[in-house]
């Protein structure tokens, strides 16, 4: 069984004047456990696509499945699924909320679930993605860029998703921390056993974690690139 499947997938927006389709006629499918890209220019609809999955964007048109279960055009995501499915988001920023501690913004979901213990998971969630348990008394601002992502990381992994989402990981961060968050990523998939969607415009950042991708261009897929194909963008 497929981990995820998208087949026909299309996603049109309602402007003043008249529609824009963003997104045409997508389709791929991807295994339990591999790491899978969609790369293309600023643009391209790869975005457009990834927030259709996590459940963001419910107006598409097309077949949606994670995990055997399909996803409802028109519905949000409930229950074990939306447990199941977790994104990361661009900017660590502007995703996490300004006038929260780290203890609360990773507390609350498992607080709203009824988990037990929630202090003490959330210091595993932050040792996990190797920050100090005294981060979590910290607000985002007082946090470095690497940080606040790390922080992103550990709540999308709280709810110990298998799909995990990932719309641009380390382009808000310096060259000299993305190589740690990829490596980090690489680390949490390989010992929590998830499957990852990785969307990004960087080849080399695709070539380092993918083990395949497709190439987007003006919201439709023009190539599918394996392991081979991809060992020649690095």
């Amino acid at each position: 069984m497929n981990a995820l499947s998208v087949s026909d997938l299309s996603i049109t927006f309602s402007g003043a004047r008249k529609a824009f389709t963003a997104v045409h006629g997508v389709s791929f499918d991807i295994a339990s456990g591999e790491t899978f890209g969609l790369i293309g220019p600023s643009g391209c609809g790869k975005t457009t696509v990834l927030r259709a999955i996590a459940g963001l964007n419910v107006n598409w048109q097309g077949a949606i499945s994670v995990f055997g279960e399909p996803l409802q055009s028109g519905k949000k995501i409930a229950g074990t699924l939306r447990d199941n499915i977790q994104m990361v988001f661009q900017d660590p920023y502007s995703s996490l909320h300004p006038r929260h501690t780290i203890q609360r913004i990773l507390g609350e979901p498992l607080s709203l679930r009824g988990v037990k213990d929630v202090e003490a998971q959330v210091r595993t969630a932050l040792d996990q993605v190797g920050l100090p348990a005294a981060a979590s008394r910290r607000f985002p601002h007082q946090l470095s860029g690497g940080q606040r992502q790390r922080v992103a990381i550990a709540r999308a992994l709280l709810l110990r998703p298998r799909l995990l989402l990932l719309d641009e990981p380390t382009s808000a961060l310096d060259v000299s921390v993305q190589a740690g968050i990829l490596n980090l990523l690489n680390d949490l998939k390989a010992s929590h056993g998830m499957t990852f969607v990785l969307v990004s415009h960087d080849p080399g950042v695709v070539a380092h974690m993918c083990d395949r991708a497709a190439v987007m261009d003006a919201g439709a897929i023009t190539r599918i690139m394996d392991r081979a194909d991809l060992s020649k963008l690095s």
